[in-house]
């Protein structure tokens, strides 16, 4: 590493820690979602493999896990393999699920989170769906941050899954399709999401320059606040957590007013 490298790496050093010395802990969001975009254009630039770009993103996770640990973050949602997936080609599929997998059983040994899944588990293959089952269940007593892995998850899909989930829930109970109707309203749905219980993004943080959501919490992000950021995920580093959580700070929330 020359001179001038190490100048940039001192100055970075300097400057996040300016960042984080300004830093609003009051105004920290609760609820982050993070779609981590970018992955395979950074491998390109770097002249990697697809594969090797979801390695680095996945090694991306628990660092930037670790820099909510430091503040007062509660619940993190990380959109891992989204529903369109399924539809790329095998040779980048199978690595992609494997890696993700491997995700998923990292975060569960860590001891520091408690992972939840939130997805359709039906069309992950059974391997996923053992490894979602066991991380769950050893991590349900952890009292750290709640992680949502978002695994063969649409958007779409889960609000369509959740009026399912709900009318099949009158349906058990005996209940006629016009008292399901007369029932039915916002809070009715949102007990049925996957998210049920938790708390709405309040920051939906977004790599790789990308300005659109792509179907990610439809539901829960109505009053959300959304920062993109032009890194590539693998690049993602802790200044630019801080300038999110920055610049949510000196947003004033208006929650569709």
């Amino acid at each position: 590493m020359n001179l001038r490298d190490n100048l940039r790496r001192l100055l970075l050093r300097f400057y996040t820690r300016r960042v984080e010395g300004h830093l609003d802990h009051d105004q920290v969001p609760k609820h982050i979602g993070v779609i981590m975009d970018g992955n395979r254009r950074w491998a390109k630039a770097a002249g990697s493999t697809a594969a090797q770009g979801h390695r680095a993103g996945a090694d991306k996770i628990e660092e930037f896990l670790g820099w909510c640990s430091e503040t007062d973050v509660e619940v993190v949602t990380l959109w891992l393999l989204s529903t369109d997936n399924f539809d790329r080609p095998e040779d980048e599929l199978v690595p992609l699920l494997g890696i993700v997998e491997g995700v998923v059983r990292t975060l569960a040994a860590d001891g520091r989170w408690r992972v939840h899944h939130v997805g359709t588990p039906d069309i992950l293959p059974s391997q996923m769906q053992t490894a979602l089952k066991e991380a769950e269940e050893a991590t349900a007593q952890v009292d750290g941050i709640l992680v949502n892995v978002a695994i063969g998850y649409g958007g779409r899909q889960e609000i369509a899954d959740a009026v399912r989930s709900m009318l099949l829930d009158a349906a058990d109970k005996g209940s006629s399709i016009e008292d399901v109707a007369e029932s039915v309203d916002i809070d009715l749905i949102g007990k049925h999401l996957y998210t049920s219980a938790q708390p709405d993004p309040d920051l939906v943080i977004r790599t790789s320059g990308e300005q659109r959501l792509s179907g990610f919490m439809l539901w829960q992000t109505a009053h959300s606040e959304y920062y993109f950021c032009e890194v590539f995920w693998p690049a993602f580093r802790k200044v630019d957590f801080l300038r999110a959580l920055r610049d949510y700070a000196a947003r004033h929330r208006r929650y569709g007013g």
